[in-house]
This record gives C-alpha cells, sequence and structure tokens, in this order.
C-alpha cells in the first residue's frame, strides 16, 4: 500500500525518523571498510529512507521528493563509480580491484587502498539503493508515472 497514511501521527513520525535512516545509511557506507557493514548495508539504509515517505505520504508529495527516475539513474551511476574503482588497477598492470601495485606518487599505498576500498563501498551504496528502490516503484506500478 503506499500513498497518504491515514494516522497523522504516522506521517509525522516516519517524515522525520525519514533523514536519520539517510544519515545512519551514509554513515554505514563510509566507514564499512572499518567494521561490519558497507556498501550494500547502507545502500538499504539509504533506500529505505527513501521509501519511508512513499509508504506514508500522499503520492505527489513523495514522488516531488524522490522522482521514480532517481532508481535506475542511482543505480548506474554507483555500477560506475563501482566499475571505475575495479578497473583503475588494470591501468598500471595489477589485476582487477588490486590496489598493492598502484601508485599514486606523494601518496603511501595505505592511503591508496583506503580511498579506492571507500571509492568502492560508495559506488555499491548507490548502486545498492538505486536498484532497490527501482525495485519498489516497480512492485508498485509506479515505475514511469
Amino acid at each position: 500500500m503506499t500513498g497518504s497514511y491515514p494516522s497523522i501521527v504516522v506521517r509525522v513520525v516516519c517524515a522525520l525518523l525519514s533523514p536519520f535512516v539517510l544519515l545512519y545509511g551514509l554513515y554505514i557506507i563510509v566507514h564499512g571498510h572499518y567494521g561490519p557493514g558497507g556498501g550494500f548495508a547502507g545502500g538499504v539504509f539509504v533506500a529505505s529512507a527513501a521509501i519511508l515517505p512513499r509508504l506514508t505520504l500522499p503520492d505527489r508529495v513523495s514522488y516531488d521528493l524522490i522522482p521514480p527516475v532517481a532508481g535506475p539513474i542511482a543505480a548506474g551511476v554507483g555500477l560506475l563509480i563501482y566499475l571505475l574503482a575495479a578497473v583503475v588497477p588494470l591501468l598500471s598492470g595489477a589485476a582487477l580491484l588490486d590496489y598493492h601495485a598502484f601508485a599514486i606518487p606523494g601518496m603511501d599505498l595505505a592511503h591508496v587502498r583506503y580511498y579506492a576500498i571507500l571509492a568502492v563501498e560508495i559506488g555499491v551504496g548507490i548502486a545498492v539503493a538505486g536498484a532497490i528502490l527501482m525495485i519498489f516503484d516497480v512492485l508498485t506500478e509506479r515505475s514511469g508515472t
């Protein structure tokens, strides 16, 4: 069921909760290579923050916040970021996603790995969030309206 939820309390609580869910999802994506979580789990939280208003607010308002075209675009951009981060080591003769042989002048290897893994996590997070949002829109028949 999508659309305006009959209870004003549920609508207000969901509207207030959604930005915090989004912030937590971004935190999980950015800190995913330090501990549990990462791109997939963070992407699910980001998609949840986008889906929550669609379940509780009127359709016009919720689709003005995040239009249905945002899902496929985010999935494509996230996949492109991941692909670029995966292919860059190939340019220096290393294997796919192998940043051991990839050297940037003036930067030690630990920092190169840190930023490369961060780029991978961000790409995966954006792709997962876009894919889940797209699946939700297709299942609720809101893919192009």
